[in-house]
């Protein structure tokens, strides 16, 4: 990697952590890229030559969770059920997400993932948070943990917009209760019908 290469994703990230810091401490709406630029001490065309929009942060950001599956998939143990790791992952994502965007972070995602013509992450399937419950699903199915009457994508579609609906709920209630309780909850209820 050349020097320049070096110093472009230095600025990147310099970037990034401004206008995180200042989206948790002023809120999204209230940050303009001009002061995430003149707080970054960098150009606004170093901006937009990273960036397309001030929604890209949270894009870049969101997308480390992508890693945080993998890694926390890795952790489950193999002899726990399936159920209990599925469990596991979301109550592990609830408190993820709360830490690291925060209830004004995830409305502006979802602000920005309901935007006409943007490239939505959110409902990406090929994501691994898809493709890990998916897989958690189908060895539950296997092990004859979970009913096979409907097929292991549908229910993790299912599964993962359950995930979305309470973060969604946690966002437009002003995070008025504890997520990682509510999706333990929920999902007891959901595993309740699926169980075989």
């Amino acid at each position: 990697m050349t020097s320049r290469q070096e110093k472009a994703i230095e600025t990147k990230k310099r970037i990034l952590r401004t206008a995180l810091d200042l989206f948790s401490e002023k809120g999204f709406d209230r940050v303009s890229v001009d002061e995430i630029v003149r707080e970054s001490g960098t150009s606004k065309g170093a901006f937009y030559g990273h960036f397309t929009s001030k929604y890209d942060i949270f894009l870049e950001k969101f997308k480390e969770i992508d890693q945080f599956y993998r890694d926390f998939q890795k952790s489950l143990s193999d002899s726990l059920p399936s159920e209990e790791k599925i469990r596991k992952l979301a109550i592990a994502q609830m408190e993820y997400l709360r830490d690291e965007l925060g209830r004004d972070g995830i409305r502006s995602l979802y602000a920005y993932a309901l935007t006409p013509s943007v490239d939505n992450s959110l409902s990406d399937t090929e994501r691994p948070l898809y493709a890990i419950l998916e897989q958690l699903v189908s060895e539950g199915q296997e092990k004859g943990e979970l009913t096979s009457s409907v097929s292991s994508g549908r229910l993790a579609l299912l599964l993962s917009r359950s995930m979305r609906g309470t973060l969604y709920d946690w966002a437009i209630f002003d995070g008025d209760f504890d997520l990682a309780g509510e999706i333990d909850g929920w999902l007891e209820l959901l595993f309740r019908g699926i169980r075989n």
